[in-house]
């Protein structure tokens, strides 16, 4: 079957401005300068333009938006759209009844001279889906990968006509997210927020819309808070200290949150830690979600629930392995970082053969996950059959891998971990999920009482109800 052909960034402007129901303003500060360009260029700008801005002086556009702690950030694009959507109804209150207005604006920063910044932004739009409709507003927050200033304006231009044009265009919003990448490399752009709300879309799950993300290689990873909301990483993460645990949480038993707390009492010990700067993090893997069907959106949105309902926030990630995790995480902050993850996960880390694919091997891989800000908290697990407690001293490994593992033990950038109470140890969530699915009595008895409770009001794992 034949795809169908994606418009050029110049028919899409022009479709737009042709389109006399649509009508607003441009406003770009910083390095976003391109995307009014654009339709200017093509022609029959005066039917969608009533106003650009490009206030790229800081005490200028202060004046103007007022004061934001930084120039490029998700509180200057609110205070921009804002600012021209107010004006824009104020003065075109006139023609409102035909007129779906609309108020585009974002905030840039590209490489600077010396190319020692990550290049990324802001973009946003608040628009109407009928004239004289309620608004929606669609935010995006962009990395910028390619190597020079000049392209990475180019790609931010081309990612604003799709902005616009996906709002104003397309109804289904998977075919707005992805058409946001329209005529642009993957390589070249990263979005690692989305975030659609408004009437028109209030069935719209932004997490689920998270998901998407990197499951169509949009990003490598996303992040939202317990109550849902999506958040981008670097703000988000910015100098904080990162306890992160890593699993199916399919569902969440007391072994995973005996793996948090007991994990968080060796992230205190270790260094004193800013209770202000401390972000606990509960990290699902695209690996971890996909079955032999794929991809369960109902059951990623259960994993989720449950850990909302627990006060964790969530990163979505195709980092499968850990050194990839862990260097991903360690570009967003200075602060101390630690890695949650059994002994099993662990024994894993030392198999040679996962790093077949790098020049550098085992030790490529350990460069990057044994940083001096990262330490790996290791919780010990209960033999199946013995019932012995295996911890790291109990780690056995091939000859040649033993002096390395000792290295990293006795410079406690690997822990062990105290539980809690031992008997956790013999949970095991797909014993969970199983008598949840049967109706088997006993499984509440294995999760916290708030996993309980919401799985049996909301149904969640396919939960029958009590008989």
């Amino acid at each position: 079957m034949e795809l169908p052909r994606i418009p050029s960034t110049k028919e899409k402007a022009l479709a737009i401005n042709l389109d006399r129901s649509i009508y607003g303003t441009l406003a770009e500060i910083g390095a976003g300068q391109e995307t009014a360009a654009n339709f200017f260029k093509v022609g029959s700008a005066s039917g969608t333009i009533a106003k650009t801005m490009s206030a790229y002086d800081m005490k200028f556009s202060d004046e103007i938006y007022g004061k934001s702690k930084r120039y490029v950030s998700q509180e200057r694009l609110t205070k921009m759209i804002n600012h021209e959507m107010n004006l824009i109804q104020e003065r075109l209150s006139e023609i409102a009844l035909q007129t779906r207005f609309f108020a585009f604006a974002n905030t840039v920063e590209t490489l600077n001279y010396h190319k020692t910044n990550q290049g990324h932004g802001w973009l946003g739009i608040r628009f109407q889906g009928r004239p004289d409709g309620d608004m929606n507003e669609c935010v995006v927050h962009v990395l910028l990968h390619d190597n020079e200033a000049s392209l990475q304006q180019y790609a931010m231009g081309v990612l604003g006509v799709n902005l616009i044009h996906g709002c104003t265009t397309l109804a289904k919003p998977e075919d707005l997210m992805l058409s946001l990448m329209d005529n642009l490399a993957s390589d070249r752009i990263e979005i690692d927020l989305f975030r659609l709300t408004g009437p028109d879309y209030d069935t719209v799950d932004n997490r689920l819309m998270a998901l998407k993300l990197v499951k169509n290689g949009l990003s490598r990873a996303t992040m939202f808070n317990a109550n849902g909301t999506v958040l981008q990483p670097q703000e988000a993460l910015y100098k904080k200290n990162i306890l992160i645990l890593r699993g199916r949480f399919r569902p969440v038993t007391h072994v995973n949150m005996d793996m948090l707390h007991a994990g968080l009492e060796a992230f205190r010990e270790d260094e004193p830690v800013d209770e202000q700067k401390l972000v606990r993090i509960s990290e699902l893997t695209l690996h971890g979600l996909t079955d032999e069907a794929g991809i369960d959106d109902t059951d990623f949105l259960h994993r989720v629930d449950i850990l909302g309902s627990l006060g964790q926030k969530v990163v979505i990630s195709d980092y499968r392995r850990y050194y990839s995790l862990a260097s991903y995480i360690s570009q967003l902050t200075r602060g101390k970082i630690g890695i949650i993850l059994g002994i099993k996960s662990l024994q894993q880390l030392f198999d040679e053969t996962y790093y077949n694919d790098l020049n550098g091997g085992i030790l490529e891989a350990f460069g990057s996950l044994f940083k001096k800000n990262i330490r790996l908290y290791v919780y010990p697990a209960c033999h199946s059959s013995t019932r012995q407690i295996m911890r790291t001293n109990d780690l056995e490994l091939p000859g040649h891998l033993n002096h390395l593992y000792r290295y990293l033990c006795e410079t406690s950038q690997i822990v062990d971990v105290k539980p809690k109470n031992e008997s956790h140890l013999t949970i095991y969530s797909d014993d969970v999920l199983s008598m949840i699915r049967t109706g088997t009595r006993g499984w509440e008895k294995m999760v916290p009482q708030e996993v309980s409770d919401a799985i049996k009001s909301k149904f969640l794992f396919d939960y029958q109800g009590a008989e």
